[in-house]
């Protein structure tokens, strides 16, 4: 990855929502517009905070069998050093290989615990529980599930790319999330990436006050949406 954003360029990002953030990312025509944001069945379960920009630290689970029966359970500190070694601030991002997911690894203990260990939350396509607590913390949960157990979940896959929500992520991607879900921003225009937004925002608002106005037309929308003045065709 390339150099981490600075604190200022991170909060530029943040104070953009998610659509705006991919609005602003398709103006550099580097990828399909049908791509670089998960699927709708990937909720936001804090739709009130604020969005979240970080790097992903990435890791698959299973809950299907008790670790010790499975030759490829991970130990928690080979983990935690995994998160560490991203730049902060980082979002952790976990692909559930039981599916339908059974059991969270989810819950107010480990939100504290990554919490400590400079996430800011968390995206899946497993399931997540004591969402009041870990709500109360400011810890962002996205997830496929709301689960009661954690059955018997464990790591089996550290730092290597995972596929949540139709998109790969690898480890040190740069996510922004919020209520309306997940976009990767490529690291190549992530610093040109809220200036865009602002460019799209600052179009549409012509638009918008326009179609608000009360001296509304369809041939003035038209005449404004092609960068003219709304009565061009009567002068």
């Amino acid at each position: 990855m390339t150099e981490p954003l600075s604190e200022a360029q991170l909060a530029d990002l943040r104070a953009w929502p998610s659509p705006a953030i991919a609005n602003a990312i398709e103006t550099f025509d580097i990828r399909s517009r049908a791509t670089g944001f998960m699927t709708p069945d990937i909720l936001c379960r804090f739709p009130d905070m604020d969005p979240i920009v970080g790097y992903a630290a990435t890791c698959k689970i299973r809950a299907s069998i008790p670790p010790g029966d499975d030759p490829q359970t991970k130990a928690a500190p080979d983990w935690w050093a995994h998160i560490e070694s991203i730049p902060e601030p980082r979002i952790i991002v976990i692909q559930d290989l039981d599916q339908p997911p059974i059991g969270s690894f989810w819950g107010e203990v480990n939100g504290n615990i990554h919490k400590a260990l400079g996430a800011i939350g968390l995206i899946t396509d497993g399931g997540v529980r004591d969402l009041d607590e870990v709500e109360e913390i400011g810890f962002q949960f996205l997830s496929k599930e709301i689960l009661v157990s954690h059955a018997y979940v464990h790591i089996v896959e550290i730092g290597q790319p995972v596929t949540v929500g139709g998109v790969t992520v690898h480890p040190g991607d740069l996510l922004h999330a919020d209520k309306h879900g997940v976009c990767e921003i490529p690291h190549d225009i992530a610093p040109q990436v809220a200036a865009a937004a602002q460019a799209v925002e600052d179009r549409e608002r012509v638009i918008i006050n326009y179609a608000k106005s009360d001296d509304f037309t369809s041939q003035g929308l038209l005449n404004v949406m092609q960068g003219r003045a709304p009565y061009a065709d009567e002068e």
